[in-house]
């Protein structure tokens, strides 16, 4: 039988494996290359591969922003071909030493905007305004993007009335669909708008999707997919979660004018919403038209890759991604119950679970994310196993969760008395959303520093 520290070993192998399996250079190569000047895409084994020429294009542009935002563009930049007319900008969580002199590098604010995400939102916009036929444009769409690459639809609306829009969506326990749906109709960046902004280029979008496959619209809040909610939804999500009360004046007097507005709202063939504020622009149809997109990465490679490093393992692998979006108290519940009554089956089980869970905060949180939550909900369900091989690992693709250093954390049955001996209360500190403070204390949080990467979380729960 293996031991504690053992068996909190694997897991944490497991999880970095997989985040090593899922590398954005690997991936660009898998999806695409140059050939002189054409573009050979490989959207999948079964598909032929899809080709453009690159010849009658004059201007190249590059408008990457998001977490991954400076992997993605090193990537391109190092396969691109030709380099002589090309302009860009890039949002990404910080401004690298090396720079390409083409390229404008904003240091993005997430999980809420700040300065940068409006300066790079202005000039990314400015930047496609220019953009013509003979212009070819990559978008490099990463998760965090919705924060990093912000403007609101409305100007008057003030950074500090956006970030508490912002921060008032993350905390109000919506599922990060149902936040970008409110998003879109707010900003005037994301539900198409980037790609109505070029309405005559030839534009492709490389998605690292932080969100199910189903919903790719969601990733950085569609800002060059078409835009198929629908005011009426948005009304409900807010309604359903009192957020206009909780919104400042001036961003409540936006979305009360959309209401207002809504009854003369055209849409176009596509299916995307005008903004309220000006009329729908005749040409966002074909701007559609000369929009392509392709998925480098998502949450499925991740999983997959961890599924086959346990196995390697002798683990029998099990995987359950049914409580995405749950709320991380019941997505505990439900993953410790189905782990207990699978290892009865299966002495030797690891239960993989992807996805994201939801943290509704209070007024004053700690420190932590819904990842340390998620662990230290499951260590109160571990304690009552004391003495068996069992442990849980829930950490994020992208290195940071929640506003602490961490990535996420492992718990396993003795955690619990571990944190009484520091004088934790474990049902307090999950209380007061401080997690992270316990995790640490007891060595067990999860640490990995930004990835550049951004493939949502994975819950690892293994027995030995």
């Amino acid at each position: 039988m293996i031991n504690l520290e053992e068996l909190q070993a694997v897991s944490r192998d497991v999880f970095e494996t997989a985040l090593a399996a899922c590398n954005i250079q690997q991936a660009f190569d898998r999806h695409l290359h140059f050939e002189d000047r054409t573009l050979v895409r490989h959207p999948s084994s079964r598909l032929p591969p899809i080709t453009q020429p690159l010849t009658g294009f004059k201007d190249y542009y590059i408008i990457s922003f998001g977490k991954a935002a400076l992997s993605m563009l090193t990537a391109l930049l190092e396969r691109l071909p030709e380099k002589k007319h090309l302009h860009g900008v890039c949002s990404a969580p910080d401004i690298p030493k090396q720079r390409n002199r083409h390229i404008r590098y904003y240091a993005g604010g997430h999980p809420l905007p700040n300065e940068d995400s409006f300066a790079a939102a202005r000039a990314a916009l400015s930047l496609l305004k220019h953009a013509k036929k003979t212009t070819f444009v990559f978008f490099l769409i990463s998760g965090g993007g919705s924060a990093m690459l912000e403007l609101p639809s409305d100007r008057a609306i003030s950074l500090d009335d956006t970030i508490a829009f912002h921060e008032t969506l993350v905390a109000s326990g919506a599922t990060i669909t149902e936040v970008n749906t409110v998003r879109k109709y707010f900003s005037a960046v994301k539900g198409g708008r980037l790609a109505l902004a070029a309405p005559q280029a030839e534009k492709l979008s490389l998605l690292l999707a932080d969100v199910p496959l189903k919903d790719l619209a969601a990733v950085a809040s569609s800002p060059t997919l078409p835009n198929y909610s629908t005011l009426s939804e948005c009304f409900v999500i807010l309604e359903r979660f009192h957020l206009l009360e909780k919104f400042p004046t001036s961003v409540r007097a936006w979305f009360e004018r959309l209401r207002r507005e809504s009854a003369t709202q055209p849409s176009n063939p596509t299916g995307h919403t005008a903004p309220a504020d000006r009329p729908e622009d005749p040409q966002s149809a074909a701007a559609f038209q000369h929009a392509q997109f392709d998925t480098l990465l998502s949450n499925h490679d991740f999983v997959n890759a961890a599924r086959d490093r346990a196995q390697a393992l002798g683990y029998k692998v099990v995987i359950d991604n049914s409580c995405d979006d749950w709320d991380y108290a019941d997505a505990a519940k439900y993953l410790m119950a189905r782990f207990h009554e699978l290892r009865k089956e299966f002495p030797r089980l690891c239960l993989l679970s992807s996805g994201e869970v939801t943290v509704r905060l209070g007024d004053h949180p700690g420190c932590g994310g819904r990842n340390q939550q998620f662990a230290l909900q499951a260590a109160l369900d571990l304690a009552r196993y004391e003495g068996q091989p069992l442990a849980v690992l829930s950490a994020g693709s992208d290195g940071i969760d929640g506003n602490s250093p961490a990535a996420g954390a492992v718990a396993d049955t003795t955690t619990v008395a571990r944190a009484r001996a520091y004088s934790f209360d474990p049902e307090t500190t999950l209380a007061r959303f401080d997690a992270c403070t316990l995790f640490t204390s007891l060595g067990d949080t999860v640490v990995t520093g930004p990835t550049g990467n951004n493939l949502r979380d994975l819950r690892i729960l293994i027995a030995g």
